[in-house]
């Protein structure tokens, strides 16, 4: 029988998960004496656990047609009763600094509910802000080596810049793909460059305004699909480096995907990503101030050259063994917190 039964907040792993959740659950799985479970609602609900990890809190309490979305809250309301009841921790990884937009005051109650209840929090970087005489551990977010490992890299493109991931109106797009079509002389420029900016979209109305930045311009690839794991890999591997305008940026699984495959990226200039590149070489991480700009591609794209063939950033600190017994120890102090 297991000494401590982890209940996380995320269902069975799908194709679309995101894959920190997977990795996480592996990595927790590898310390001996835990049972990690994924979540269901009527095993939260009739199962005995230890304590109860939480993740994004909104999807606990959302859905997808109204009577969908007041089941989910009632049966929030039930499981915060049991937590209550049989004095059960909540353990909460604090992956985005606010509440998401557009949700209804009951759901921004509920919310604050489990963050009333929650024991202990955890964060991916020394920066994120806790409440004051908030217990919390920091856990760095994991690297994607062996996420990717399975699938084959592509040769290098010389002068293919990249983006890959969601694409949302605050990731900055729009920006990229402005700054691009000015940069490197045009597309008459001397030096063969392209830009290819694959993911999902969040609108119909961010495609077609992506689709008018790039018109014209035949340099400019958009795809607007989910990417499989071996597509992502592909997309990465084939840019010099990666581009990632994001307007708000405090933790990018983006930028550790790049770097896993072993490409360096081009980020905002704050502390967070100040602290990445001191971790992981200050050559993999490069940075821009304000707008990005076409110099700043420009400059981007001449620096990454300086890096050798077989160069590859520091990733040793995000080991996802070490992550998992970091988290063990913060639910067992959770435990100890509140019992």
């Amino acid at each position: 029988m297991a000494e401590l039964i982890v209940q996380q907040s995320f269902p069975e792993p799908r194709p679309t998960t995101n894959p920190y959740l997977v990795m996480l659950r592996d990595g927790i799985r590898t310390v001996p004496g835990v049972e990690v479970r994924t979540f269901s609602w009527r095993g939260v609900l009739t199962r005995r656990f230890d304590v109860f990890h939480v993740h994004w809190p909104e999807i606990l309490v959302s859905g997808h047609s109204p009577v969908k979305k007041l089941v989910r809250q009632g049966l929030t309301l039930l499981l915060l009763g049991k937590l209550a009841v049989t004095r059960t921790p909540i353990v909460r990884t604090v992956h985005n600094l606010d509440v998401p937009d557009g949700i209804s005051r009951r759901e921004k109650w509920l919310l604050r509910l489990i963050d009333r209840r929650t024991t202990l929090r955890i964060r991916l970087n020394p920066l994120t802000p806790m409440p004051p005489q908030a217990a919390f551990e920091t856990i760095v977010h994991g690297h994607y080596r062996g996420w990717y490992a399975p699938h084959p890299r592509s040769p290098r493109v010389a002068g293919r810049l990249a983006y890959v991931g969601l694409v949302r109106r605050y990731k900055g797009v729009d920006a990229l793909v402005t700054a691009f079509h000015a940069a490197f002389g045009g597309p008459e420029g001397a030096e063969p460059v392209s830009l290819t900016v694959g993911g999902k979209p969040s609108s119909a109305e961010l495609v077609e305004q992506l689709r008018s930045l790039a018109a014209g311009d035949g340099r400019i690839a958009l795809h607007f699909s989910f990417l499989s794991d071996a597509e992502l890999v592909e997309a990465v591997t084939r840019a010099e480096i990666v581009v990632l305008p994001y307007r708000e940026m405090h933790n990018s699984g983006g930028a550790l995907s790049a770097l896993s495959l072993g490409r360096p990226v081009l980020v905002p200039d704050n502390e967070v990503n100040r602290m990445l590149a001191a971790e992981v070489g200050e050559p993999w991480v490069l940075r821009y101030d304000g707008e990005l700009t076409p110099a700043a591609l420009e400059s981007a794209l001449a620096q990454v050259r300086t890096l050798s063939a077989d160069a590859g950033p520091d990733l040793s600190r995000r080991e996802w063994d070490d992550a998992g017994r970091a988290h063990v120890a913060a639910y067992r102090r959770a435990i100890a917190l509140l019992r």
